[in-house]
């Protein structure tokens, strides 16, 4: 079922029947015993009532009146009917005149003061109610020990059963619909914010609007800042592509102007060897830094958190092996251990990996890596230093552009400190230059927010 209104519906409609079904039958067993209990209580007050009417005669013999205080003990089949039996002879000595026409099993013989209730066949009408007491009647000069009981038909139980159990399941049937359709209005009230996300992931899909910028209830905030983010970081890689393409098209248009103007030139061979030889460096240059450039992921927070001391040491490892022949002493530290930052780690690496490399060119012995939170206490404050010349004041900001170098007579392109740049500025953070208060070269330092 690939409907969540559907499956929250049937989820639902199945919960409710089982509670219904389940409230249903104990209400009904609790009715049940309830008039069970009421029989027992109406019958006990019959057996009294013969209590009360009962005699001895001269003989010993148990005496009625003809007469008796309920009258459908007078009238055969009137479903109610009583019977004394004695213990002596074990017979019954008496029956009214409603049981005529009616086989009613003989009661038990019970001790004095004891009562039974307990259901009988009556011939015709099924399983009947029965209560019986032992009585004990005191003479001068002996006691005889009876057993009354009364008998009563199932007709009336089983009418005030039908009766209460079509009542119970017609309020129940009518309170499951109410309840089912106020189901229903919650449920399209309580999934309308699921459906606004619908409708409006459809209209950034078609066009007419960029984000989600709904209301939305606490439980998709996070689902919807996120599909923002992932959103804005796919814009954003769109838009760097596109600006990519652009930039290397007008980049890539002077150098071969100047190839073919060169061809059209009066010049040696060797000359336009020459020209040949910087102009399609130049465009190498422009291509990697345009690629590098392109590929930056940027901020997102659907990235997964970045371990920065491994990668750090991995970085250290691979260029002290680069630079073993020079001696370079690469000191790493970062505090706390486990700082992660959530981030791509191509970017993590692209980033830390320009940085290490520039300082290792200029470094004499010695470069420093350090890492640790910013400020505020999120995100990441990486810092660069050397112990080389340093880098002049008045060239700081021009050495973060394209094609800068500081020194052209160290190899190199010139656009490692570039793509640092445009890496760290795609994820929202700054680069700045100044002086490394230890190594006197220096130091670069970079800030990344959470």
């Amino acid at each position: 079922m690939h409907s969540l209104y559907a499956r929250v519906t049937l989820a639902a409609l199945l919960v409710l029947a089982l509670f219904l079904g389940l409230a249903g039958w104990t209400l009904e067993r609790a009715f049940r015993d309830s008039a069970s209990a009421a029989v027992q209580e109406r019958l006990q007050a019959q057996i009294y009532g013969l209590l009360a009417a009962a005699d001895l005669d001269a003989d010993d013999r148990l005496v009625l009146p003809e007469r008796l205080p309920e009258e459908r003990f007078q009238r055969p089949g009137s479903g109610l009917y009583a019977q004394v039996l004695q213990h002596r002879d074990a017979a019954t000595v008496w029956r009214s005149p409603s049981q005529l026409l009616q086989e009613l099993p003989d009661p038990p013989s019970l001790p004095p003061g004891e009562w039974r209730f307990r259901q009988v066949r009556v011939d015709g009408d099924g399983e009947g109610f029965q209560l019986a007491f032992g009585v004990r009647w005191e003479q001068e000069s002996s006691s005889l020990d009876f057993t009354f009981s009364v008998t009563e038909d199932p007709a009336s139980y089983q009418a005030q059963l039908a009766e209460f159990r079509h009542s119970l399941w017609t309020w129940f049937a009518a309170l499951a619909l109410g309840l089912l359709l106020a189901l229903v209005l919650v449920l399209r009230w309580g999934l309308r914010p699921l459906r606004q996300v619908e409708r409006d992931l459809a209209a950034v899909e078609a066009g007419t609007r960029e984000d989600l910028g709904g209301h939305y209830p606490r439980e998709l905030q996070g689902l919807t800042v996120n599909l923002n983010a992932l959103l804005r970081s796919e814009r954003g890689r769109l838009q760097r592509y596109r600006d990519g393409l652009a930039d290397l098209a007008h980049s890539l248009k002077t150098p071969l102007a100047i190839l073919r103007g060169g061809q059209d030139a009066q010049s040696s061979r060797e000359e336009i060897q020459e020209l040949i030889r910087e102009q399609t460096g130049r465009m190498d240059q422009i291509v990697a830094y345009q690629l590098q450039r392109a590929a930056t992921s940027g901020r997102s927070a659907l990235l997964q958190p970045v371990p920065i001391a491994p990668l750090l040491e991995r970085l250290r490892q691979s260029l002290g092996k680069v630079y073993g022949q020079r001696g370079l002493r690469l000191e790493l530290r970062v505090d706390p251990a486990e700082l992660h930052l959530r981030a791509d780690e191509a970017d993590l690496m692209e980033l830390c990996g320009n940085l290490l490399d520039n300082a290792c060119k200029w470094a004499r012995t010695r470069v420093l890596i350090q890492a640790a939170p910013r400020a505020d206490g999120t995100g990441l404050e990486l810092q660069v230093e050397d112990d080389g010349p340093g880098i002049p004041e008045d060239q700081r900001d021009a050495v973060l552009g394209r094609g800068v170098r500081a020194d052209s007579t160290l190899p190199g392109q010139g656009i490692g400190l570039a793509v640092v740049c445009d890496i760290v500025t795609a994820y929202g953070g700054t680069v700045s230059i100044d002086q490394s208060p230890d190594l006197s070269g220096a130091r670069i330092r970079v800030q990344l927010p959470g």
